[in-house]
């Protein structure tokens, strides 16, 4: 991992959860980091990631931090109405998301505004903890996509693998010991030039996510040692639903049917 200075005006919402967070994460996790040569060490960037547990923004923020830049997170709103974990939430800066409703693009326009206050943004562009079996990349939803080509600032690809082994998908035990290893990689830039000037389109902003996808997806078999589906998988086209634990009963289906 390239050694980069802590960033120092953090403010003191941030530094308290340094102060809490990091010891914890310090202790109870190891780290494989590589790449964090990518990350621009000033200015506006967009970092996209895999998501696999509620657990890995905590390790992407420590691979983030220990890079140098504060991470800003597009997060959903529910976390910001967790008592005491919301308010901190909010203090920090991070973006609420209003998913599936008429205040979702206010996120957008947020994390625009912070590119150009020259911030790190950071967007899950699955928008939701992974469905596919094999805990790949989905499709995208293409708002990282459309902040790219808005600003015209750089997209670093981050894949992340072993949170889900601290704590699976919709679990609600964590498993701390044996220590778990935190993978996370970050490759060069995606290329997104061939974009940039044209109108944004619903066509061209599932092209250019693909493209982000994909990136997300080619450092993940690197951790991996596997290759993904040639397929990516499709919420929609599954029927599974967007948001929420999928594998919760049905209205009148009883547990476990």
């Amino acid at each position: 991992m390239t050694k980069r200075g802590r960033p120092r005006k953090i403010g003191p919402w941030f530094r308290l959860a340094v102060v809490l967070v990091k010891p914890p994460l310090t202790v109870f996790t190891k780290r494989d980091w590589r790449g964090t040569e990518h990350i621009p060490a000033t200015g506006g960037v967009v970092l996209v990631t895999n998501h696999v547990s509620y657990f890995d923004p905590f390790a992407f923020a420590h691979f983030v931090y220990d890079a140098g830049r504060v991470p800003r997170f597009l997060a959903k709103s529910g976390v910001f109405t967790i008592p005491v974990l919301g308010r901190i939430v909010g203090k920090l800066g991070q973006i609420p998301v209003y998913r599936q409703t008429a205040d979702a693009t206010s996120a957008f326009r947020a994390a625009v505004a912070g590119i150009e206050r020259g911030e790190c943004i950071v967007i899950y562009p699955e928008g939701t903890v992974s469905r596919d079996p094999g805990l790949w990349p989905m499709v995208g939803k293409t708002g990282a996509a459309r902040v790219a080509l808005m600003t015209g600032c750089p997209v670093i690809p981050i894949a992340q693998w072993g949170p889900q082994e601290v704590l699976g998908p919709y679990s609600k035990k964590p498993k701390l010991l044996p220590r778990k290893t935190m993978h996370l990689q970050a490759g060069p830039p995606v290329e997104l030039s061939e974009f940039a000037g044209k109108p944004l389109t619903a066509a061209t902003l599932r092209e250019a996510t693909e493209h982000i996808m994909a990136a997300v997806t080619e450092q993940l078999e690197k951790i991996r040692g596997e290759q993904a589906p040639a397929e990516r998988f499709d919420m929609r086209k599954a029927g599974v639903v967007e948001t929420g634990n999928p594998n919760r009963p049905k209205p009148g289906e009883p547990e476990g049917g």
